[in-house]
């Protein structure tokens, strides 16, 4: 009896132990967790906001998709763009304020949606719904053209480049892509699988050290545990860099920009035009659009000056 007594108080007394230092550990990171402070749910009519960090917590997914009338989705690397351009739409189109239903998630997470009758599950929630247009890397979208998911021509409307996302003040010194190669320096890479943006990167990291690099950064780091692939990265990576997770991870320059005038302390290495990769955003119209009219002028609108104005805030352009 005393035996059994006597494992069952250790216990008690090892999960005890266990569960204060888990606490002090999660006291010690900074409460920030998406969505980010700034974003606004687009739905007419939000009813009961219920938003847990960690727990309840959908930032990608922005309105009401039972009321919606135009219905975009969208990579997630310029989700903060999104949210204005949306906004600036709607002014020109009232009849579709708070009516505006778009999802900013990895390309890849995205055609899997579409191969899958436009279905996804998040948590518990399963959500079906029919796409007016899709945005992606052009060869992408290119590809879902040939394939007949969407029509064709598709509509360049953002060109990007990467930098290195540091923490602000950089203690590690990290001046290039040949010191992510350095040991000791956790890295948030983002997945093959899902993120468009990693072709780039290995493009990049190539020219900088030839295949050796991308062998070290990508494979040899993250066996050692150096290195994590992300699955979002344009969430995941600055709050790893923020939670101490990781001390860099490459991305474009439009998502620390974005950090940085929200007040988050993050940073960026610039990367030098001999080692940059260009990334061009296209857009096109669902084959099964339900509202064909407002697909149109949303793409005409990604062309504007309007348009191009809210994209230069972020270091982003219009392609020529």
């Amino acid at each position: 009896m005393w035996k059994h007594l006597w494992l069952a108080v250790s216990a008690f007394l090892f999960a005890e132990s266990i569960m204060s230092a888990d606490t002090s550990a999660t006291a010690a990171l900074p409460a920030v967790f998406p969505p980010w402070q700034g974003e606004t749910p687009p739905a007419a009519h939000p009813g009961v906001v219920f938003t847990v960090p960690e727990v309840d917590n959908m930032p990608d997914f922005h309105g009401n998709p039972a009321a919606a009338e135009f219905v975009v989705f969208a990579g997630g690397n310029y989700f903060f763009a999104l949210e204005e351009l949306v906004d600036a739409f709607e002014r020109q189109k009232p009849e579709l304020r708070g009516r505006i239903f778009y999802e900013t998630l990895p390309p890849g997470v995205i055609v899997k949606q579409l191969q899958n009758h436009n279905t996804i599950t998040v948590g518990n929630l399963t959500l079906s719904i029919q796409p007016d247009v899709v945005q992606a890397g052009e060869k992408r979208i290119a590809e879902l053209i040939e394939q007949g998911v969407l029509q064709g021509p598709p509509v360049r409307f953002i060109k990007n480049r990467l930098a290195i996302m540091v923490k602000k003040g950089n203690l590690k010194d990290i001046r290039s892509l040949e010191d992510l190669g350095k040991p000791g320096v956790r890295l948030a890479n983002p997945d093959p699988e899902t993120e468009g943006i990693s072709e780039q990167i290995r493009a990049a990291l190539r020219q900088a050290g030839g295949e050796e690099l991308v062998r070290e950064i990508y494979g040899t780091k993250v066996k050692k545990g150096e290195a994590f692939l992300t699955e979002i990265h344009h969430r995941q990576t600055p709050l790893w860099i923020m939670q101490g997770k990781v001390d860099a991870g490459v991305t474009w320059i439009s998502e620390p920009r974005y950090q940085m005038m929200i007040g988050h302390p993050i940073d960026f290495v610039p990367i030098p035009p001999k080692h940059n990769r260009e990334g061009i955003q296209a857009a096109a119209i669902a084959k099964n659009a339900r509202n064909p009219g407002a697909a149109k002028d949303w793409l005409a609108f990604l062309r504007s000056d309007e348009a191009e104005s809210i994209l230069e805030k972020y270091s982003m352009a219009r392609p020529r």
